[in-house]
């Protein structure tokens, strides 16, 4: 051991504790052997390694004159006297777009006037074909009136029965039906309560009489029937 303190620094160290570790144990002597053997390996393949970065960069550097291809998503270049080609192509398909755009626009604007004016139409001409039904009616009355200074009373009668019958059978095909509940349970939804009268006979909060009929248009209420509601007499 004091033959080798004359070795400077680590590798004084390192050289003498091979030395001792060969002379007194030849386990921990192969054991450093295979230590500094990889030290080397893993030396040798950094340098390499930074070697063949070095060469890629040297290959991969560009020409000062190439810019890159507007038009193509991978890494293709131009060459910078293309690029005037290039910038006219992408105006040209701006201006293309634009003009698809400003199509679309007034085609557009078209489709909502259309359904402006049509629903407009539906609303001045909803009730067209209730208007013609009507019109069969009002020539019945017409009728009626024309011939009434020389028909009987019977005869104006049903007449005037015929054409009732008419117009209800007009009004039922476009949906309204006629509330006439008298002897049923009173409904504040559908009727209107104009007084109360005692009764011996009809049962208590029933309809004990029709003032005036109502009309539903499909189910919804146009006019509630006025009636006279039915209570207990007084004891």
């Amino acid at each position: 051991m004091q033959g080798l303190s004359h070795w400077p620094g680590l590798a004084g160290a390192r050289l003498s504790r091979v030395c001792w570790s060969q002379m007194s144990d030849p386990i921990l002597y192969r054991e450093i052997k295979m230590s500094d053997k990889k030290d080397n390996d893993q030396a040798d393949l950094g340098a390499a390694a930074e070697a063949e970065s070095a060469d890629m960069a040297e290959t991969t550097v560009l020409p000062e004159d190439y810019v890159l291809d507007p038009d193509n998503d991978s890494e293709q270049f131009v060459e910078g006297e293309n690029l005037e080609a290039a910038l006219a192509k992408a105006e040209a398909t701006a201006e293309e777009n634009w003009n698809k755009y400003l199509r679309l626009v007034a085609e557009l604007e078209n489709v909502r006037k259309r359904a402006a004016r049509d629903l407009e139409k539906a609303r001045m001409f909803a009730v067209e074909g209730l208007a013609g039904e009507l019109l069969n009616v009002a020539d019945s009355l017409e009728m009626a009136l024309e011939t009434g200074s020389q028909a009987s009373a019977e005869t104006l009668l049903e007449g005037g029965r015929a054409t009732l019958k008419q117009l209800q059978a007009t009004m039922e095909k476009y949906g309204v039906t006629v509330i006439s509940p008298e002897g049923e349970p009173f409904d504040p939804e559908l009727h209107e309560a104009m007084s109360v009268q005692e009764s011996a006979t009809a049962e208590p909060d029933s309809v004990l009489l029709v003032v005036q009929r109502g009309y539903q248009l499909n189910g919804r209420l146009l006019r509630p029937a006025r009636v006279i509601v039915a209570r207990e007499p007084a004891a």
